[in-house]
């Protein structure tokens, strides 16, 4: 694939141009022959798969489905994802609820292939919804070639949004950001948590995670990123404490000033 995003600079500055032209670079990604044969033919297949063996045996299927969810190290480990498809995520005990990375709770949900009704792949709508996350995905892994932090600030854009308006209680909400690498590592940075942090129990860093988010914008729920301004506001705090550290662009008197008056 020969697409280079548009990125002439780095840090905030790169984000604030990368989020004006964002919808433009998608479209353009989009229509890259690979990525444009990968997303047409898993429209026209996924709705005769029915099982989560027929998905897995579908090299093509199983390349867009994975990569929609971040997943796309798995796709030669298809017997471990057969499993984590087959057993959903209805039952406590499910294998996809036992891992600690999110994403395979995601990508189970999604495909619902435990469900009695059928699976999600028989619904209107469902081909295109998976594409959609497929190219947005995509798009933000050739963004992390140029970029790391602006590929993590993408990712944490789409995800919170959608995780803060999920029905589940607000621990699990937060277990949900502990389980995922890449949003993780946007609190972390932008709370300004050491990286041995992820040592201490599982219960602690909930509470760590929760005191330190309340303290930075007055709510400790992640439920408030449904405002897209404080999903905008984590993120630029995380890209100017990545500044902060690289020394990028910026001195650090001038980012300890941006910080405050953020």
């Amino acid at each position: 694939m020969t697409f280079q995003p548009i990125l002439p600079l780095g840090g905030l500055a790169g984000w604030s141009l990368l989020q004006r032209t964002k919808d433009a670079q998608i479209d353009s990604f989009s229509s890259v022959p690979e990525q444009e044969r990968r997303s047409e033919y898993f429209l026209e297949n996924i709705s005769k798969v029915e099982t989560a063996q027929q998905l897995v045996e579908d090299r093509q299927l199983l390349q867009v489905a994975l990569g929609a969810f971040g997943l796309s190290d798995d796709l030669d480990n298809r017997y471990f994802i057969q499993k984590i498809l087959e057993g959903g995520t209805t039952h406590s005990d499910a294998l996809a609820n036992q891992m600690t990375d999110s994403r395979y709770q995601s990508l189970a949900e999604a495909f619902a292939f435990d469900r009695s009704s059928g699976p999600a792949t028989l619904e209107p709508g469902f081909a295109e919804k998976i594409t959609s996350l497929f190219t947005e995905r995509s798009f933000e892994e050739a963004v992390g070639v140029q970029d790391e932090t602006l590929r993590l600030s993408l990712n944490a854009q789409r995800e919170l949004a959608d995780l803060a308006s999920d029905s589940m209680s607000d621990n699990a909400k937060w277990y949900r950001v502990m389980g995922s690498a890449p949003l993780r590592e946007v609190f972390e940075t932008a709370l300004g948590l050491p990286s041995s942090f992820g040592e201490l129990d599982i219960d602690k860093q909930l509470e760590v995670f929760r005191e330190k988010t309340l303290q930075l914008g007055g709510d400790s729920e992640i439920s408030q990123f449904t405002e897209q301004d404080n999903v905008d506001s984590l993120v630029e705090r995380y890209l100017l404490m990545s500044q902060l550290d690289s020394g990028l662009s910026m001195s650090s008197a001038q980012i300890a000033i941006t910080l405050l008056q953020s």
